[in-house]
């Protein structure tokens, strides 16, 4: 593996733990320092951070970007889309040992009581599952850098009170919908369920 790549994938596995927040401003010699190697390689990472929307240029420089309120709606448009297709082609593919970890990760779920960090690594968790069990591996690329940005919303819907119950309840909708072997239902359900998800983040993130 390259040291770009190197600095790349330590950057974003950065992002995943909220160790870079969105609005940080982002320095090359930073990094390249963190890292003891030379700046070509660091500005490679960071040029391919920015092809993919991780980081934008601000009148200050470089920083982790932060989505305002119509980008929030744009990918939770587009995330609809792709985990109603998931969902769907899961009901048509799902092998049985497919159905037993959605179960199982489902039922782990609705057992939580209150760490929302734990909830949202097992919700992952749930819909990494559907996406595994549609068995489509371009949709599944496409789901990977789908939640390279979601990397950039800040914590979690479930630190909202109600929101697990409430995302209990649609799981165990889209998953029977799933084992009734109903695209057409899983697709509706699992649109519902990001829709809901989708007000949560924006009464988080913003005040209406």
């Amino acid at each position: 593996m390259s040291i770009a790549n190197t600095v790349y994938d330590a950057f974003v596995e950065e992002l995943r733990t909220g160790k870079r927040q969105p609005g940080e401003r982002i320095r090359a010699e930073d990094i390249a320092k963190t890292f003891q190697v030379s700046r070509t390689p660091v500005r490679e990472a960071l040029s391919r951070l920015q092809e993919r929307g991780l980081l934008e240029m601000t009148p200050t420089g470089l920083s982790v970007t932060r989505l305002d309120r119509t980008a929030v709606l744009e990918l939770y448009a587009v995330r609809e889309l792709l985990e109603g297709a998931a969902a769907s082609f899961a009901a048509q593919h799902a092998s049985p040992s497919d159905l037993f970890t959605m179960r199982q990760i489902a039922d782990a779920f609705a057992s939580l009581e209150d760490d929302p960090k734990r909830a949202a690594q097992l919700n992952r968790a749930f819909h990494d599952s559907i996406y595994e069990a549609a068995h489509n591996k371009f949709l599944l690329n496409i789901l990977d850098g789908m939640h390279d940005t979601l990397m950039l919303l800040p914590s979690t819907t479930f630190a909202v009170e109600g929101r697990q119950d409430v995302a209990v309840e649609e799981h165990k909708e889209i998953l029977d919908a799933i084992e009734a072997r109903d695209p057409a239902g899983a697709d509706r359900l699992a649109r519902a369920h990001i829709r809901k998800a989708r007000d949560t983040r924006l009464g988080m993130m913003f005040q209406l």
